[in-house]
């Protein structure tokens, strides 16, 4: 069982930067996808769970959604098992509860997943709000 576990959030002003990292435990998968997503805060249950950034370990592929594209960055350390989300630039509309996903596979940039239903592990949120 992969357990996720998700840390770094809080206030931040525009502009700012902030580092959320995912600890994850309990996989020996040789190939995985770590994904991050984001949903309104006080919708963190039921979503919509928006797919922000993605990496897949095989060639460290990776994908961005447009909103963040240059001012997020998606990084794995494989020596921890830790998957780390750079978020610099912040902005109001970054507000959310963002959550760390997890799932084995081998990916490619054409194939790698995006959608909430495509993984398998979930962590359970933390909030991120940007406010001056």
């Amino acid at each position: 069982q992969v357990q996720l576990v998700e840390s770094g959030g809080g206030l931040a002003q525009p502009g700012g930067s902030l580092r959320l990292s995912c600890a994850a435990s309990g996989f020996t998968f040789r190939n995985y996808a770590f994904g991050w997503f984001r949903a309104p805060i006080g919708r963190a249950r039921e979503g919509p769970y928006t797919c922000i950034s993605s990496f897949a370990n095989i060639n460290e592929v990776t994908y961005y959604a447009d909103s963040v594209k240059g001012r997020f960055a998606i990084s794995v350390d494989s020596t921890s098992d830790t998957s780390y989300l750079q978020m610099n630039d912040l902005k109001p509309e970054d507000t959310a509860v963002y959550f760390c996903a997890f799932v084995s596979g081998t990916y490619f940039h054409h194939n790698i997943p995006t959608r909430p239903g495509l993984f398998d592990f979930w962590g359970r949120g933390i909030q991120v709000t940007v406010s001056s």
